[in-house]
């Protein structure tokens, strides 16, 4: 099996080893017993290999792990809590006091908090990097990570992975990737070069914003870095959270599909409507870096942002508070549309400075109907233009 819809459908699965039944069982525990000494001291030698204590994952983790990592391309993957702990316990796995890591400007707020508190007290130092440079001449003798985040947190820059994979290859350097936005579905970072990637599960594989989660999947040579990072502080996933993501992911590709449909129906419309100055979606020629998208990616998802003319706050209050189908929230990737205010600006070092004086808004097209969300878009465009 290659194409990725079968995959979804058939990875993770033993329906004849559970009597016929088609989804993985919930397996809850934690002591797992071993009939005899042998088996016991047998786990003792093989620690990441089959159940061995409740926190370490039951057959249920192991059903998502060995989906994903199929999904993805990569060697095993392994359940977190949260897709920020997927991307703080990769940092973590690979640096250390007197390392140097290199991060996309474009990358999730959090992430750069991350950075810039527990990395930074760590003695872990961060150089920031624009998503469409040149990573070759801000490497030292100390870099030991570069992380991508493609398309961007908010702004959707698409990065040049396999000319970042090379330059570090070349040096020894250990390449990690935010892959949320895609979902493994329309990037896959392994046949790029890439040695780890991150998804936040909560989003689009969970995909019915009632989990949180996070997925890592890494390569054969970065596995065991991985495993002993999140295994050594003792995260543990919920077989039921892990039920609930394999369910998932077995629809991904149909809803993947229809997210992509609205945005781009959504994201034309707002083109032309008056008022707004600029839509930002991968998928547009003057989106920076789409012609990485075009050459790399296989689709793209419900994100879209786009620039109004300059507005007040109580314009923009107006738009976001008479919403009536975009709920004012965090987070993305569930069947309900959502929309927040941004301003990238004042976060970023090394990026070009935005161009853009109007207030920002990201969009993520749900499963609703596109003329009724754009009808929902058009009301509350006209709001903040009578507020002005």
């Amino acid at each position: 099996m290659t194409a990725k819809d079968t995959l979804l459908v058939q990875v993770g699965r033993e329906p004849h080893a559970n009597h016929g039944v088609v989804n993985p069982p919930v397996y809850r525990a934690s002591t797992i017993l071993y009939p005899s000494l042998a088996d016991y001291e047998e786990a003792d030698r093989t620690p990441f290999t089959g159940t061995r204590y409740g926190r370490r994952g039951t057959p249920t983790t192991f059903a998502l792990e060995e989906a994903v990592a199929r999904l993805e391309g990569g060697y095993r993957a392994v359940a977190v809590p949260s897709g920020l702990a997927a991307i703080t316990l990769t940092l973590l796995a690979f640096l250390k006091a007197g390392d140097h890591l290199l991060m996309v400007d474009s990358v999730y707020g959090p992430t750069r908090r991350f950075c810039e508190t527990v990395l930074k007290s760590f003695e872990v130092e961060t150089t920031y990097y624009d998503p469409l440079a040149d990573v070759a001449p801000l490497i030292r003798p100390n870099t030991k990570l570069i992380f991508l985040e493609s398309p961007g947190s908010l702004t959707f820059e698409v990065q040049d992975a396999a000319a970042i994979t090379a330059v570090a290859k070349a040096r020894g350097i250990v390449t990690a990737i935010d892959n949320t936005w895609s979902a493994g579905l329309f990037f896959s970072p392994f046949e790029h070069g890439i040695d780890v990637s991150i998804q936040a599960a909560t989003k689009y594989i969970v995909g019915h914003s009632d989990v949180m989660m996070g997925l890592i999947t890494a390569n054969e040579a970065t596995w065991l870095r991985v495993k002993r990072a999140t295994a050594f502080v003792g995260t543990a996933v919920s077989p039921d959270d892990c039920y609930l993501a394999l369910r998932g992911l077995r629809t991904l590709s149909v809803r993947l599909a229809r997210h992509q449909e609205t945005a781009l129906k959504v994201a034309r419309w707002l083109q032309a409507r008056a008022g707004v100055v600029h839509v930002r979606h991968p998928a547009f020629a003057d989106c920076p870096g789409h012609a990485f998208w075009q050459r790399d990616f296989s689709g793209s998802n419900g994100l879209v942002s786009f620039v109004t003319e300059p507005a007040s706050r109580d314009g923009v209050a107006a738009l976001l508070d008479g919403m009536r189908l975009f709920g004012l929230g965090a987070s993305w990737g569930g069947y309900e549309s959502l929309i927040i205010p941004f301003d990238p600006q004042p976060v970023r070092t090394a990026s070009s400075r935005w161009p853009y004086e109007g207030p920002c808004f990201r969009l993520h097209s749900g499963l609703e109907d596109a003329d009724e969300l754009i009808a929902d878009l058009d009301d509350g465009l006209k709001r903040l233009q009578a507020r002005g």
